[in-house]
């Protein structure tokens, strides 16, 4: 099975990539040639070249920066077009992508070292990048699938955002017969 995918940045990328390895590696990721801040009118176009390509689902993750993240995904929803809505799985993260890492802040600061404190604030994306070592030239690929390889996950679906985007993949995932972890399940199992 190919699951094309369009994302803003590095970080969104390497979280997809993170979640592939730990849910569905048989899967074959295929990039979408868009990337950048997400102009809604690109969305059907970014669409149309990953149908193109053979994809069975595509994925589009992007940030809501300071708009509403539900009324951000509403509309890319309905950019996607009619003839790709049922294949598209629309992931909006509350502030940035950032916010959806940080959604354990324990976890991040066991996992750098650093006090759970720097990663506080309503915008955590360079104290985040400042502890992983992302910059512009250094994104840390391999850092970021490991870390969320190994996350935590069912702390994050406190993340209202991370919740929504969870749910769309574990429903498609079923479709589409991927064993797609059960968060919830496995949380109260532990």
């Amino acid at each position: 099975m190919k699951v094309g995918y369009c994302v803003e940045g590095g970080n969104d990328k390497w979280l997809l990539h993170g979640l592939h390895d730990r849910w569905c590696p048989a899967v074959e990721l295929v990039e979408g040639r868009f990337r950048g801040s997400f102009k809604r009118r690109e969305i059907l176009h970014a669409c149309l070249e990953l149908h193109t390509k053979g994809v069975e689902v595509i994925i589009l993750l992007r940030d809501a920066n300071d708009e509403n993240w539900r009324e951000v995904a509403r509309g890319d929803r309905a950019a996607c077009g009619p003839q790709h809505t049922h294949m598209t799985i629309v992931g909006v993260c509350d502030r940035n992508v950032e916010c959806w890492y940080l959604a354990d802040k324990q976890y991040v600061a066991m996992q750098t070292g650093r006090p759970v404190c720097e990663f506080e604030g309503s915008d955590p994306k360079l104290a985040f990048n400042r502890a992983m070592g992302i910059t512009r030239l250094e994104d840390q690929r391999d850092k970021l699938t490991r870390f969320v390889f190994g996350a935590p996950l069912h702390n994050w679906l406190a993340n209202r955002s991370f919740e929504d985007f969870y749910d769309q993949i574990r429903l498609k995932g079923n479709e589409l017969s991927c064993s797609v972890e059960n968060l919830r399940e496995s949380h109260t199992k532990s």
